[in-house]
């Protein structure tokens, strides 16, 4: 199944430079759906603008690293969890993202994420 969808997270990720805040730009402007996934209460708005679904605390009834959150956010997207990349800075996330089906990038410095994202959604340069 082709890899569809962006599920980012929110500290860690987003906070680590203005290249990984462009990521959700890029995979949109490509035409994958994105989502925020965080457990966060909120975010600004310069964040928000960047997603097209943002599920934050515990609003879709689930919380990281339960893997339906991640089936929840790709459902909210139009998608299942096999067809969304999930990026999130904690190992528990990433296990939670892959038990739901989908794709996890363990994000450690903005670099390697950002290759590994832009080759599984196939992201032009």
């Amino acid at each position: 199944m082709a890899l569809r969808g962006l599920i980012m997270d929110y500290a860690g990720v987003l906070t680590d430079g203005a290249e990984m805040r462009d990521l959700p730009r890029r995979a949109r402007a490509a035409g994958r759906p994105t989502a925020l996934v965080s457990s966060a209460g909120s975010v600004s708005r310069e964040i928000e603008a960047l997603f097209d679904v943002l599920v934050l605390g515990g609003t879709v009834g689930a919380m990281k690293p339960d893997p339906e959150v991640y089936r929840r956010t790709a459902a909210l997207l139009g998608l299942t969890a096999a067809e969304c990349v999930v990026v999130d800075d904690l190992q528990a996330n990433i296990r939670g993202a892959r038990e739901a089906g989908a794709v996890g990038v363990l994000h450690d410095d903005p670099d390697t994420t950002i290759g590994e994202v832009e080759i599984l959604l196939a992201l032009p340069d």
